[in-house]
């Protein structure tokens, strides 16, 4: 035993000098300092062995070599190979990659830039929950500005969650009134007949305004192939599914458990699913599985549990790794995080995880945020999330919703058509004097930074998308009947990520709001309803009676959710006008 005991020791002091005699230790981290971890390191005297960066960037490599060369590599940035000092720490740092670069400027929902410091939306702070914080886009003189655009997308978040405050007796944080994303919410379109062709159809509509008489209402509906699906290429998908502490309740992870359960009832045997875990620790109880052992699946799903606290960076870049190792090409790969977005581990601050996902975005993978809870519902991380990891965003406020999400609308919400869409719309300044684009407002970091530049979104599979312009023309006795702005489609196919480019003209064929047809009218009803909740200065010529009076006239009786849309305006006119009242009490 004594002499096994000598042959050990000297073994590992021969290893210790071989090996060693040096520890090379340090931090890599991008070109603004930020720790960058899970950058992949080797060290020439280690031959093919692999290290990896951890928390805040930190690593530690032994080494038998004083002067070694140690290289770098991380996806989205140049790779880095540099002979370094192995007793001396090293600060490594890493260039980001031009397009990685370029993906991680601020990102406008729209281009009117224009707007001064004193026209900002005051911010409403809900205990616990966070709003990115937003500045509502103002008239722009078309005489100066002609062109305005925006992005397209089918988030559709800020509704679900506007009416979780409204049924709870609550006020609306003014940052959670998102118009665009409340019209989404509908699916509206202004021609009842389906798009069977290959490209976006657009349909637009001039009608007086309602709260302005000297204005015009300018209607833009864009309406998304529909794909067949009986031909949608195979998914592979990731369900990251927070069971931290705080989803310990009913509105949190049985919510998403029943949901999840819901949408893995129309997985086919072509499809994958994988299950990644966080609370507490990182865990993966589904490996990639064929998505029709539904048993299998239903299973684990059920087996979940909610305890401990939320490593969601880790969890995100698991859930990555996992997706890429499942990887099929030219078929749907998609995360799908459902969380209430309050990561406490790891990176955890907006920009922070702004900047992972950017990285990870150049996969090919896409990324789905589903929010649940209230009282520390993180808002602002999941729109941040989807929007830099070129997914779409909803809220899960009951069961009726998850189901409405990942069953009823799963190919608009799963099923990518188009990529990087954005529209272009070019108004004729002979013919109106100025205008203003309803909804699409952007963050005020945004704004302020000079180099922010609008990128297209993501559209789902059939999605109708409606804009409002509020406009005011030179000379309404002229202009009938001829083209006031034209409307310049941008995107990419998702099958090929070839671009495309659609032209469509707009006319001034106005009619009264009340002859309008009834999806003109209700959408009208939605865009006023959300500037009233958000305090909007464009709202100050209307009330919630006008909005009941509008959308009770203009709702498809048949419709659960236009017809819930009249209760919410109804609770709305109850816990805002009360407010109203006592503040007139006291000057008296």
């Amino acid at each position: 035993m004594k002499q096994l005991l000598l042959i050990l020791l000297f073994a590992a002091a021969v290893y210790s000098k071989g090996l060693g005699q040096y520890y090379v230790r340090g931090q890599v981290t991008n070109e603004k300092g930020r720790p960058l971890v899970g950058a992949l390191i080797k060290l020439h005297t280690r031959g093919n062995l692999q290290f990896f960066s951890g928390n805040n960037g930190l690593f530690g490599i032994p080494s038998n070599k004083q002067i070694d060369t140690i290289t770098i590599t991380l996806d989205g940035f140049e790779p880095f190979r540099e002979a370094i000092e192995t007793q001396k720490y090293q600060n490594l740092t890493v260039k980001m990659l031009a397009a990685t670069a370029s993906l991680m400027k601020n990102k406008l929902a729209s281009i009117t830039k224009n707007l001064s410091p004193n026209q900002q939306i005051n911010f409403l702070s809900t205990t616990g929950e966070s709003y990115t914080s937003f500045i509502e886009n103002d008239f722009v003189a078309a005489k100066h500005y002609p062109e305005t655009g925006f992005v397209l997308n089918i988030d559709r978040a800020s509704y679900s969650n506007i009416r979780r405050f409204l049924n709870n007796e609550l006020s609306v944080p003014n940052n959670a009134v998102r118009i665009e994303e409340m019209l989404n919410y509908f699916n509206l379109s202004l021609d009842k007949t389906p798009n069977t062709t290959n490209q976006f159809t657009c349909n637009t509509e001039v009608t007086t305004c309602p709260w302005q008489p000297n204005n015009h209402l300018v209607f833009v509906n864009l309406n998304a192939p529909k794909l067949n699906l009986d031909s949608v290429p195979p998914s592979n998908l990731v369900f990251l599914i927070d069971v931290s502490g705080s989803m310990d309740k009913p509105n949190r992870l049985p919510l998403l458990q029943a949901g999840f359960k819901l949408l893995a009832k129309n997985l086919r045997s072509i499809d994958k699913l994988s299950i990644v875990t966080y609370g507490g620790n990182v865990l993966v109880p589904l490996p990639p599985t064929n998505g029709n052992e539904i048993d299998k699946i239903n299973e684990v799903i059920d087996s979940l549990t909610a305890s401990g606290d939320s490593p969601g960076e880790g969890a995100i870049r698991t859930a990555y790794a996992i997706a890429k190792s499942a990887f099929i090409p030219d078929g749907n790969n998609r995360i799908i995080l459902a969380t209430d977005g309050d990561f406490n581990v790891g990176q955890t601050s907006d920009k922070d995880l702004e900047d992972m996902i950017t990285i990870q975005r150049q996969s090919g993978i896409y990324l789905t945020c589903l929010g649940v809870g209230m009282g520390n519902y993180k808002d602002s991380k999941l729109e941040t999330l989807a929007k830099k990891g070129n997914g779409n965003f909803a809220y899960l406020d009951n069961a009726a919703e998850a189901e409405k999400v990942l069953v009823t609308e799963f190919t608009k919400t799963i099923y990518t058509v188009a990529n990087d869409a954005y529209v272009n719309v070019a108004f004729n300044e002979a013919k109106i004097k100025r205008y203003r684009l309803i909804g699409f407002d952007n963050k005020k970091e945004a704004i302020a930074d000079a180099t922010s530049k609008v990128e297209g979104g993501e559209v789902g599979s059939g999605h109708n998308l409606i804009a409002i312009f509020e406009v005011e023309p030179s000379d309404t006795n002229t202009i009938v009947g001829t083209q006031i702005a034209t409307v310049e489609l941008q995107y990419k196919l998702s099958a090929t990520g070839k671009s495309q480019t659609q032209n469509f003209p707009i006319a001034f064929d106005k009619q009264p709001i009340a002859n309008a047809q009834a999806t003109v009218r209700f959408a009208t009803a939605i865009s006023i309803f959300g500037a009233l909740l958000k305090n909007s200065a464009f709202s100050k010529n209307y009330t919630f009676l006008d909005v009941l009076e509008l959308a009770n006239a203009s709702i498809d009786k048949t419709n659960i959710a236009q017809k819930e849309f009249i209760n919410l305006v109804q609770k709305a006119e109850r816990i805002y006008l009360p407010i109203k009242k006592k503040k007139k009490a006291n000057y008296f």
